[in-house]
């Protein structure tokens, strides 16, 4: 009986790896357990180059360098990526701007009587994106994912042809 789609699988797999450990990092870098960190963005590894990496690995090493559904995960991959450590980096980095300055106003308007500032109740969140080492990090894990899984496939395939023919 066939299951869900081995490269869904994957993918999916390989992102749920990476965030469980960025516990793990997580630990090595603070000392402390945070089991939050397995729902967070940001960190080491990051799940995304690692979930699109695994894809596109494991496309190719089944369908090869050549097919179109190859590039498609390839592109595909390049882009989360790029956006992973570049756009949504910078915008977490203009988050933590944003909530320097609140904090600035906040303690400006305490000489300021008659400036009525209402502080946000909750600061924006400041860690959105990945550092390039993240994002390698990732991609690392996410390619091996994709080719143990891609072997683990042809091996199933070459035990049902050698059933096969033994029947």
């Amino acid at each position: 009986m066939k299951t869900m789609n081995r490269g869904m699988v994957t993918a999916f797999s390989a992102i749920g790896i990476a965030q469980g450990l960025k516990i793990l990092t997580h630990k090595k870098l603070t000392g402390k357990w945070d089991w939050k960190q397995a729902f967070t963005t940001g960190g080491m590894p990051s799940s995304h180059s690692a979930g699109v990496t695994a894809l596109a690995t494991y496309v190719a090493a089944n369908k090869g360098t050549r097919h179109t559904e190859t590039a498609l995960a390839a592109v595909f991959g390049v882009i989360v990526m790029y956006d992973a450590q570049g756009i949504r980096r910078h915008t977490g980095e203009i988050a933590q701007l944003v909530n320097n300055l609140e904090e600035s106003i906040v303690a400006m308007s305490g000489d300021f009587p008659s400036w009525e500032y209402v502080q946000n109740e909750k600061e924006l969140k400041e860690l959105l994106g990945h550092q390039p080492i993240e994002v390698l990090g990732g991609a690392i894990l996410g390619a091996a994912l994709g080719l143990i899984s891609a072997k683990i496939e042809n091996d199933e395939r070459r035990e049902v042809r050698t059933s096969r023919y033994m029947d």
